[in-house]
């Protein structure tokens, strides 16, 4: 696999509704980064599974995943509870992981040269994905905030969807996500833990901007 030289490598783990990804979207900006939520791919192929069952297979998803263009993932519908689930599942079959783990990796390492690096979240980024990360993050909130956040977001697109629900299925993810065998939710050594429960989108931004800035500094990157 081709590798860029010299480029900005962010890898990011959290559990689901933690703020990564706005996190992530915000970094990746002020840096001039690609960035690539690696848990919309899953949702992408997720909804594949629940929108053509009968074409669904290795094959199918293969082509479907090397002709992805990042617009693909910009649907709104894939973020529904429904797909979330389903991805948390079809997360954990070895040949979809597989297939996903080549187009992530073309991702962090050869981004186009326009960009001065990478930033990808997801579950397994800092330890499977790039796990030799300038900056490796790993975000958290507490249970509530996350589920208030992503019922928030839920209800713009289904107006019955209760609070209830949504903390029943984030509680689900959790579980599927920390207990898979292949590649679990876990904060490595050297990961940075940044909790948002009590931090507002500009804090968080804030907080890791002043953590990138200064190890870009000392290494005359900035």
């Amino acid at each position: 696999m081709k590798k860029r030289k010299n480029i900005i490598k962010i890898a990011i783990d959290s559990p689901a509704a933690a703020g990564a990804g706005t996190l992530a979207k915000s970094i990746s900006k002020h840096y001039n980064l690609l960035y690539l939520d690696t848990g919309k791919i899953y949702r992408f192929i997720a909804y594949l599974k629940l929108k053509f069952p009968k074409k669904f297979n290795q094959k199918y998803i293969k082509s479907k995943i090397n002709s992805l263009k990042i617009n693909d993932l910009s649907n709104k519908i894939l973020l529904s509870d429904n797909i979330g689930t389903e991805a948390s599942i079809i997360s954990k079959i070895p040949s979809i992981r597989k297939t996903v783990h080549s187009f992530q990796l073309n991702y962090a390492y050869n981004p186009p040269k326009k960009f001065n690096g990478s930033c990808l979240d997801g579950r397994d980024i800092t330890y499977n994905i790039v796990p030799d990360a300038d900056f490796k993050f790993f975000i958290t909130a507490n249970i509530k905030t996350r589920a208030n956040r992503r019922y928030k977001e839920l209800k713009v697109f289904n107006k019955k969807i209760t609070y209830e629900e949504v903390l029943k299925s984030i509680k689900n993810r959790d579980k599927n996500d920390l207990n898979r065998q292949i590649s679990p939710l876990k904060k490595t050594k050297d990961s940075l833990l940044i909790n948002t429960t009590n931090l507002n989108k500009r804090a968080c931004f804030l907080k890791i901007k002043k953590i990138i800035d200064r190890k870009l500094k000392i290494n005359g990157n900035l």
